[in-house]
């Protein structure tokens, strides 16, 4: 594996850096997760409902050791010292000042540990109005904009996963990765930082520029794109929907001509061109899905595919559960006798399964704390 060898110290919680040391721990990297003494990752409590473990916990935290420990008593403060001396990563996501206030900044930590990699990951970044202020997904997704683009018609909505923290972890990851390889060149470390604001922002990219440079912000559209027509949403016989889209000409006449069966709409002059069709949309989302509304979803996709359109069901958490193209794997979890079934890590080797694979096994609350201090702070026995 890519990265055995490789020693993670993560203080962490919640999502963004549990999934970032999550996809080491896939790697092979080695991570020692510091959970607080008494409660533990927090995130561990959201629920119960995989044989009694929270979903997230499951999801973020396979392959890892857990260590509890009181960060303010000056003895697991010093082991936490004598795991960094042979650490090669150190990540955390604690609340605004909090790992300065441990000692555990990141410019005191490559000052003291050359060869050590640290990954920042904060709301809103170290400067600014609003550094200090505490940040979670949802409120994040809002000041970021992106709920404003999310969602029906004139209703700002939550994007239905935690996608600002997960984006953010994915970049802290990345960026881990790439300082491991330069370290392979310069022997160094290096300090790098993150934020939910700053992984959020980067998604508004388009976004941003429409409205920087013509000023005018995009809409909420729902289930429809906002500058590309027809794509979206529409209704099919039996009560489900189905989404289709068009990129070009070509397709625009397929569809016409060969899923629709009215290949005179393709030279209507509302429809003929991409700027016409946005600006009538209404009339053509009305037109298609009084087509589409006469067969059922199966019907309809057949239809389309005949005819090279890209199209998708518009489905139910039930059925990701038993969508063919899903790949799942086998997470152990802390008492023995279980196991879960997770959503598999979204790249794979060739070759591999696309169900049973094996991943790390999930940790009890400090499950791992007597054997790493005995390892890395031995006078602590």
């Amino acid at each position: 594996m890519a990265l055995r060898g490789i020693t993670v110290l993560s203080l962490e919680q919640a999502v963004a850096a549990p999934l970032a040391t999550a996809r080491l721990a896939d790697a092979g990297a080695r991570v020692i997760k510091v959970e607080r003494q008494g409660t533990g990752d927090f995130a561990r409590h959201y629920d119960s409902a995989v044989h009694g473990e929270s979903t997230y916990f499951t999801w973020l935290n396979r392959g890892k050791e857990s260590i509890a420990l009181d960060l303010k008593s000056t003895a697991h403060a010093a082991a936490l010292r004598g795991i960094l001396a042979k650490a090669d990563v150190f990540v955390q996501n604690l609340g605004f000042g909090a790992a300065d206030r441990l000692g555990l900044g990141s410019e005191t930590l490559t000052t003291e540990f050359p060869r050590l990699i640290t990954m920042d990951i904060s709301g809103y970044g170290e400067d600014g109005p609003k550094a200090a202020l505490p940040a979670y997904d949802l409120l994040v997704q809002a000041e970021a904009g992106l709920c404003e683009v999310s969602g029906p018609p004139g209703a700002p909505a939550r994007v239905g996963v935690s996608l600002v923290d997960i984006t953010a972890g994915l970049n802290a990851h990345g960026a881990i990765v790439q300082a491991l390889f330069e370290r392979e060149r310069t022997g160094r470390g290096q300090s790098l930082k993150t934020s939910l604001f700053a992984s959020a922002s980067e998604m508004m990219a388009v976004p941003y520029l429409q409205c920087q440079y013509t000023g005018a912000a995009p809409v909420n559209t729902g289930l429809a794109h906002p500058s590309i027509a027809p794509y979206g949403a529409f209704p099919c016989s039996d009560g489900k929907q189905i989404l289709l889209s068009i990129q070009n000409e070509r397709e625009w006449e397929r569809l016409c001509a060969g899923a629709l069966g009215r290949p005179e709409m393709a030279t209507d002059a509302r429809y003929c061109k991409p700027d016409l069709r946005v600006a009538n949309r209404q009339e053509l989302d009305g037109e298609i899905a009084g087509i589409t509304a006469q067969y059922t979803r199966d019907e309809m996709m057949e239809r389309l595919q005949g005819a090279k359109i890209a199209c998708g069901a518009v489905n139910s958490v039930h059925d990701l559960l038993v969508h063919p193209q899903l790949r799942t794997a086998q997470v152990p979890l802390p008492d023995p006798r279980l196991s879960a079934t997770i959503v598999a890590p979204p790249v794979w080797a060739a070759g591999t399964p696309p169900t049973g694979t094996q991943l790390g096994r999930i940790p009890s609350l400090g499950e791992h704390t007597d054997a790493v201090l005995a390892e890395f702070a031995p006078t602590l026995e």
